[in-house]
């Protein structure tokens, strides 16, 4: 074989190794994080990895919040109608957190089946709307309405 032939497949063989071992490392240190979501009733059913990060998520249990009065712990329970997952959490909670509004916790799930949550997500209806853009919208919907009236009238007086 050529010197220089050689040569471009050391190359060759140099580049791809170099790329399979880029692409392992890179899977190795993303394997840790990835959080794979799970609803209660996959959790329920024993479907979820116990005491590995994971997300979880329905709507908070009405009447299920309870807090604890000498420190931030927070207990409470999230369902997707279909079964039930208690949450631990301690820590500040969202302003959007309420009992019966959609929330996703971030955490591990113990061995006892309770999910020690280590982030608390509250979601909020994606029909919202700020009360800014609401007043605007109708105001100029008020507008477009007298608009056409006017137009409406000027019309039929010609």
């Amino acid at each position: 074989m050529h010197p220089q032939r050689k040569q471009r497949l050391y190359i060759v063989l140099f580049v791809l190794v170099a790329a399979a071992a880029a692409a392992a490392l890179l899977g190795y240190a993303l394997r840790e994080n990835i959080n794979l979501f799970y609803p209660p009733a996959e959790i329920a059913a024993g479907k979820a990895p116990l005491d590995r990060q994971i997300r979880a998520g329905g709507m908070v249990q009405e009447g299920s919040v309870q807090r604890d009065p000498d420190s931030l712990k927070v207990r409470f329970v999230v369902t997707d109608y279909q079964a039930s997952v208690p949450v631990v959490y301690e820590g500040i909670l969202p302003d959007l957190f309420a009992e019966g509004e959609g929330v996703v916790v971030s955490g591990r799930l113990g061995d006892d089946g309770v999910f020690a949550a280590s982030e608390v997500l509250a979601k909020h209806d994606e029909n919202y709307m700020p009360p800014e853009v609401s007043d605007a919208l109708e105001k100029s919907a008020k507008a477009g309405a007298y608009g056409e009236a006017n137009a409406a009238s000027a019309g039929s007086e010609q």
